[in-house]
């Protein structure tokens, strides 16, 4: 079994968080919406939403069903609303492709709107119990330290697929352990900026601590602080247009007396590019939903 496996295995087996997506039954449609909401969003604020979610609509033919607007509003605070209309269109996709079942096949996953590597591979490991390397960015930080004595992994790259597979057990069922064991340390201790090192399986294996736990640059792109930005005059616009749902807001009362009108007119045709909007007879409206 490679060197990080076993300890890592026998360490999740005792340290795993109790998470919905990782109960017995929860199903690949539940773990294909919970990988969205977690996209860049905290576990904590992730799991009401998840579970309101699945509760609205339990299957992807029931979201196709629905008009991508109710999505929108749906998806409330969580954050990048471009996620509740990408997972709408592969739940139309997977209805209209895949007779309305998630696929398995992880090129079929990839072909669905909003789904990349790391999406597709988790699915079909999580879900279908398939063995394939499965690398977030809580993964890459682990490999960074622990493989490569980095305190900080590079930009993603293909190759990181690559360095997870070699850590992989020839068992399909222990990979899979391995892959959400890599996963959940990089969350809870081996984190980005004060790593429980003492509380580590890996403390024997790991290159970072055997060199002294030298620096390193941390070339993670920023995220621009929200308030005062285009997010969240972006964010302000589509909780006014979830609060009128379904009906349609005229323009002028849209954001009146936001301080900075060139940012709100900017968000709204940002919003409108983006398809989260539709600007119809100068109303504005969530997608799908009646003008009036």
């Amino acid at each position: 079994m490679p060197g990080l496996a076993a300890p890592l295995i026998d360490w999740y087996r005792g340290a795993a968080r109790d998470l919905p997506w990782r109960r017995e039954g929860f199903g690949a449609w539940g773990t294909l919406v919970s990988e969205f909401m977690l996209q860049q969003t905290p576990v904590a604020r992730v799991i009401p939403h998840l579970e309101a979610w699945l509760a609205r609509w339990p299957t992807p033919t029931d979201l196709a069903a629905s008009p991508p607007g109710d999505a929108v509003t749906q998806w409330a605070n969580l954050g990048y609303p471009r996620r509740a209309l990408w997972l709408h269109r592969a739940a139309v996709e997977i209805r209209d492709r895949h007779d309305g079942v998630v696929p398995r096949d992880v090129d079929a996953l990839l072909a669905l709107t909003g789904i990349g590597d790391y999406t597709a591979r988790a699915v079909a490991v999580f879900a279908y119990g398939d063995r394939h390397p499965v690398v977030d960015t809580n993964t890459r930080r682990v490999l960074a330290r622990a493989v490569e004595g980095r305190a900080q992994p590079g930009p993603p790259h293909r190759r990181d697929l690559e360095r997870m597979e070699a850590e992989l057990p020839a068992d399909v069922a222990a990979a899979a352990i391995v892959n959400a064991a890599a996963m959940e340390l990089g969350a809870i201790v081996c984190t980005a900026r004060a790593p429980k090192c003492e509380a580590c399986p890996l403390t024997k294996q790991c290159a970072w601590r055997a060199a002294g736990y030298p620096e390193s640059e941390d070339r993670r792109r920023k995220q621009a602080a929200y308030e005062g930005s285009d997010r969240q005059a972006r964010g302000a616009v589509l909780k006014t247009l979830r609060g009128a749902a379904p009906a349609a807001v005229p323009l002028f009362a849209v954001l009146p007396d936001w301080p900075d009108a060139a940012q709100r007119d900017r968000a709204i045709d940002s919003l409108v590019a983006d398809g989260l909007v539709e600007a119809i007879d100068e109303h504005l409206r969530l997608p799908g939903h009646p003008a009036s």
